[in-house]
């Protein structure tokens, strides 16, 4: 099921117990570090992420940085690339940290071009937005169970395209190390204690999913809310950094520079709303079981508090 959701034929999916920075440090451990070089698009705190995780395995890479809620320059990506030759790319589908959302039909068709292998980190995209591992020839993708797929957190599944099969992955850690996964789960076991709760939940949810007509409905139903929500920052004055905001999250910058809104909230109502390093700047899921009353209530309680 999983592997028809990200459109990847003939792929294989690894489910971590772990959170999803446990699945990129794998992906890092066992596909990256058998590359020469890597190119990192970096816009935010888990682009940052992917370039720590090179730094940390020692594998050369390129940060290229993208303002706070800006989109790429496509252009002088191209040009990068060109120059750099990296032979693998590492970026998100959408930072969560900002709410942009990046172009993957430009990013893939640049790395097609000049022959890199591209990693995409999906976690909060994951049916939110449409996308096709297969039409967009991406290598291995990442996602989480505590975002589009709404169970709690603490499983996280790698995708691998069928183009790696056979792959050389290389052995720079224990837990996570890409051959000792796929070779228990040839035999329907993980090699160490799966979180069982939580992989009945997600077959659940699959079937779920599945049964209400696959990633389309989930990904307008996601749709909508963030249309709504994003009509009551337009209300209240509250503006929208992202130059091209995915529909998983708002990302929404009000005058609040000393936390007032999340304190008020906390204290007044015992909710818990996303604050940001850059003051003022919240963020707000559309995923989840969520309702039109909700948002409206929510975007009245976070006015009532300015």
């Amino acid at each position: 099921m999983l592997l028809e959701l990200f459109h990847c034929s003939g792929g294989k999916t690894i489910i971590y117990t772990g959170s999803g920075t446990g699945a990129m440090s794998g992906i890092v451990e066992s596909y990256v570090c058998t590359k020469r070089k890597a190119f990192v698009i970096n816009g935010g705190d888990f682009g940052q992420r992917w370039y720590e995780l090179c730094n940390y395995y020692g594998v050369p890479a390129v940060n290229y940085t993208v303002p706070f809620a800006r989109d790429i320059d496509y252009a002088n990506l191209r040009q990068r690339i060109a120059d750099e030759k990296p032979d693998v790319l590492l970026c998100q589908h959408h930072e969560t940290s900002t709410g942009q959302l990046f172009n993957l039909k430009e990013i893939s068709r640049i790395c097609l071009e000049y022959g890199v292998s591209l990693v995409v980190d999906a976690i909060s995209s994951f049916l939110a937005e449409p996308l096709s591992m297969d039409d967009l020839g991406i290598d291995i993708c990442v996602c989480s169970t505590q975002k589009g797929l709404n169970i709690p957190p603490g499983l996280s599944i790698v995708v691998i395209s069928k183009k790696l099969e056979g792959y050389p992955f290389s052995h720079k850690g224990f837990y996570w190390d890409f051959s000792t996964n796929l070779g228990n789960l040839s035999r329907g076991q993980t090699p160490y204690s799966p979180a069982t709760i939580l992989y009945l939940q997600l077959h659940a949810r699959l079937k779920q999913i599945m049964k209400e007509g696959g990633e389309d409905y989930n990904i307008a139903r996601v749709r909508h809310r963030s249309e709504l929500f994003r009509s009551l920052c337009a209300k209240y004055g509250w503006d929208i950094p992202a130059e091209v905001p995915s529909a998983a999250i708002t990302g929404f910058q009000t005058a609040d520079k000393k936390r007032k809104i999340f304190n008020y909230l906390i204290e007044k109502y015992d909710t818990y709303i996303m604050p940001s390093s850059t003051p003022g700047f919240y963020r707000v899921s559309h995923m989840g079981l969520q309702s039109d009353e909700d948002l409206q209530l929510l975007a009245e309680r976070i006015h009532e508090s300015e």
